[in-house]
């Protein structure tokens, strides 16, 4: 729950930077002065690209909560234990035991959502975040398709 909360937090911290940011565009834009309105189109375009990714990254987690919640109920979440490092990370040798499983898993079932998504649990638990998210996008993208 301290989770959502911190996101919730940053996402609004987030929104409110983009909103005084979106002021200052439409400021300099009308100023009528050419570098003003240059700013003034700088200023328009980087709120939009930060909106951008903070919807992007917010579904993202959203999308992953949904799928995590409908595999515990499913009981298809891993349930392998590893040990971890007292820094609260896997033990990367055990997760890379793991991992050719779910792999071949993917491999015989490219079209299961499910199978995508514990190949990221995978990755996550090897400390490959970049593969994990792109497992995640793709669990979430087949998911999507299938409703």
């Amino acid at each position: 729950m301290s989770a959502r909360i911190g996101v919730a937090v940053m996402a609004a911290l987030l929104a409110l930077y983009i909103a005084l940011v979106a002021q200052r565009a439409w400021l300099l834009l009308v100023s009528g002065q050419p570098i003003g309105v240059a700013m003034g189109v700088a200023l328009v375009v980087l709120p939009s690209i930060a909106a951008w990714a903070l919807w992007r990254e917010l579904a993202f987690g959203l999308g992953t909560q949904r799928l995590a919640r409908r595999l515990e109920v499913e009981h298809g979440l891993p349930d392998e234990e590893l040990d971890v490092r007292p820094s609260g990370r896997p033990d990367r040798a055990q997760a890379d035991e793991l991992f050719p499983a779910y792999r071949r898993s993917v491999e015989e079932n490219p079209d299961d959502w499910r199978a995508w998504f514990r190949l990221g649990l995978a990755y996550d638990g090897a400390g490959d975040r970049t593969r994990a998210r792109q497992a995640m996008r793709t669990a979430i993208r087949i998911e999507r398709g299938a409703r």
